[in-house]
């Protein structure tokens, strides 16, 4: 791969942090605002198109978690599909959503298995769609060299 304007690669380590943490903000408010994990999927996956065109798609790839796109996906498929156990322990219809609260000693953190849900579909559509992008730049990447 030829490689990138200097600027590129400088202001891609900043702007990939901020855009994974604005991805996890829309995930984590998507229970109660619009948002949740199919739009945090995709902003996660502008920061690792952002990172493959400064660095490359192979080092893309890396930076995902579990190092690879499939593996992401099927976790979070995995984990979507587990979230609606609770309910199905509990004797109602699968993906019935369950809500409690964590408590800390000084707060209660409300937690519900929608989280868990949002997060499945979240890791999936990064991994999926992230993949796929570095897929299709990894093959623009050998159409162009000679």
């Amino acid at each position: 791969m030829k490689r990138q304007p200097l600027i590129l690669e400088v202001v891609a380590r900043p702007l990939y942090a901020v855009i994974l943490a604005a991805s996890v903000f829309v995930l984590l408010r998507g229970h109660n605002e619009p948002g949740g994990g199919f739009i945090g999927g995709l902003l996660a996956v502008t920061a690792t198109v952002l990172w493959a065109l400064a660095h490359g798609p192979d080092a893309a790839t890396q930076r995902l978690p579990l190092r690879s796109p499939v593996r992401l996906a099927a976790l979070g498929v995995l984990t979507g599909l587990v979230s609606g156990l609770p309910a199905w322990a509990l004797g109602q219809p699968y993906l019935t959503h369950q809500w409690g609260a964590l408590p800390l000693g000084f707060t209660d953190v409300p937690v519900s298995t929608v989280l868990v849900f949002d997060l499945g579909v979240y890791l999936a559509v990064w991994g999926a769609l992230g993949g796929y992008a570095v897929a299709l730049l990894n093959q623009d990447a050998k159409e162009e060299a000679p």
